[in-house]
């Protein structure tokens, strides 16, 4: 069986190869064909995207430069608002732990760490955002 290779610059190339190689080969260039066509209806190329506007959310809520300083006053603001117990749990949820490894950590019961980390991180946004 004979196969044909086209190379990027143009050039094709033919190759006689076995039957039972030429079927693995047209097998795999026809489920390889079928997937592009499956995937051309479905995909979004990156070189469509507008890189501003509605796409990605044109939000002037929040300045995005400049800002640092002004962040980090208000993070520690909104913090220290939250109880000991509070802070405890939430830096440790923001490091990584589970709520189950915080409740064995802290030889308590699963439910009162979820409510108490549930109840930090609506009192932090509260105290976090600027009042409009």
């Amino acid at each position: 069986m004979i196969i044909k290779y086209k190379f990027a610059t143009g050039e094709v190339t033919e190759v006689d190869v076995s039957d039972e190689i030429g079927a693995v080969i047209t097998a795999s260039r026809k489920a390889e064909h079928a997937l592009e066509e499956r995937n051309r209806y479905h995909c979004y190329s990156l070189n469509a995207i507008d890189y501003e506007g509605l796409e990605y959310g044109e939000c002037d809520e929040y300045p995005i430069e400049g800002d640092s300083a002004e962040r980090a006053e208000r993070i520690k603001a909104a913090f220290s608002q939250l109880t000991e117990t509070q802070q405890r749990r939430l830096r440790l949820y923001a490091d990584g732990k589970t709520l189950r490894e915080i409740a064995a950590l802290e030889n308590t019961k699963f439910q009162s760490v979820a409510e108490s980390i549930e109840a930090a991180k609506k009192k932090f946004l509260k105290n976090y955002r600027p009042a409009p």
